[in-house]
């Protein structure tokens, strides 16, 4: 009798289509350059200064090392669950620098580098992936709302939020201090999802000023990006009429380029558009995951010789960077998965009432009376003891 679940046979490598037009100002072996066609994108990176650049490397940096202690984390029993961004630090640093001081964030579950350019504290992220809370970060306060684990739910708040923000006058007045745009983040995976349709119409049509950003790591979960879609995912805005554009997501430059263009045009009232970011997961889809059943070694390795890091590093080195600064960034490095770990290993077990607490944002008596249900349960059981 055959079993219940199969592992489906593997297709070969993922490998892109290279003659679809693509964003890339850092090629993979590090050079710099801008075809005429991106000129616009150019002049943003034009104005970069270095201090800048290398703030950028060094939160690439520090965010791969703090994924890779999250990882011996989990294995260790610390974590319940982790989910690494391992080889997605482009597309995350770059666009996380894009974004403007007033301009929201909703994120997917994998947005650890967007987080961390706007400032959550990464234990907030570890103690949810351990259970200690549900995001300990203020949305209002970071701008970065919190993870979303339904698929694509955060899409369609996002363009909820960006409506929001168009019918309180914050769109297109010309004030830097008030004007703001929206991002929402999602793999290639969602876009199969009908909340992604329902996103870009009601974005379309309302004008909201949003950036639909696009990571496409090439798989959702075990599924390949070409059973997801038979059209480039950035082409998947125009029968709603949301404009799209794909970039090299493993070209932190262009990231940021991008993202920042388009949420000053949102912002200034143009209109949502949609930007993938063609990159890849290096690791797992999570640590309960195993993707030697689906992929290919040779699609892997592929895809680690455009490593983000390794692409900058070259970039900077050819600016002049030397080995002092990439030695201090490593021993950062370090210091922080240090302190992760000693933070996570101190970490208690939470009240159990914590579980009541922000249900309700004022008392409520059904509230009451399961906290009350609890409290007896607990005392009951102790009895026994």
């Amino acid at each position: 009798m055959a079993p219940f679940f199969q592992v489906r046979a593997k297709l070969g490598p993922v490998i892109p289509d290279n003659s679809i037009p693509m964003l890339q100002l850092l090629s993979p072996d590090g050079t710099y350059g801008v075809p005429k066609e991106y000129a616009k994108y150019g002049e943003i990176i034009d104005s970069i200064s270095e201090d800048t650049l290398l703030a950028m490397y060094r939160d690439m940096a520090r965010i791969r090392r703090f994924d890779i202690e999250a990882i011996a984390l989990q294995r260790q029993g610390q974590l319940g669950l982790w989910v690494p961004a391992i080889g997605q630090e482009g597309a995350q640093i770059g666009s996380g620098y894009g974004v403007g001081p007033n301009d929201h964030i909703f994120p997917s579950y994998r947005e650890h580098g967007v987080a961390l350019t706007h400032g959550v504290e990464l234990m907030s992220i570890l103690k949810m992936m351990r259970g200690v809370n549900h995001g300990g970060w203020n949305p209002e306060e970071t701008r970065f709302h919190l993870y979303a684990i339904v698929l694509a739910s955060q899409v369609l708040h996002a363009v909820g939020y960006a409506m929001g923000v168009k019918f309180d006058g914050k769109v297109g007045t010309g004030n830097l201090e008030e004007d703001l745009a929206v991002i929402s983040y999602f793999g290639d995976g969602a876009t199969a999802e009908g909340d992604i349709s329902e996103s870009l119409l009601f974005a379309a049509v309302n004008k909201a000023p949003i950036v639909f950003f696009i990571q496409n790591n090439q798989w959702a979960i075990s599924s390949r990006v070409d059973t997801q879609t038979t059209v480039p995912l950035y082409t998947r805005g125009e029968g709603f009429g949301v404009p799209g554009l794909r970039i090299d997501g493993n070209d932190v430059l262009a990231n940021y380029a991008a993202t920042k263009y388009h949420m000053d045009q949102a912002r200034e009232g143009a209109g949502p558009v949609l930007l993938e970011a063609l990159t890849y997961r290096i690791g797992a889809h999570t640590t309960s995951d195993d993707p030697s059943k689906y992929r290919d070694e040779e699609e892997v390795e592929y895809w680690k010789a455009r490593d983000p890091i390794q692409r900058f590093e070259t970039f900077l080195r050819r600016q002049g960077i030397n080995d002092d600064f990439f030695d201090e960034v490593k021993i950062a490095g370090d210091a922080l998965a240090a302190d992760i770990r000693e933070q996570t290993f101190a970490l208690g077990i939470p009240p159990l009432e914590n579980i009541f607490n922000h249900v309700y944002s004022e008392e409520h008596p059904e509230i009451d009376r399961q906290k009350a249900w609890l409290k007896a349960y607990e005392e009951k059981m102790g009895s026994h003891e």
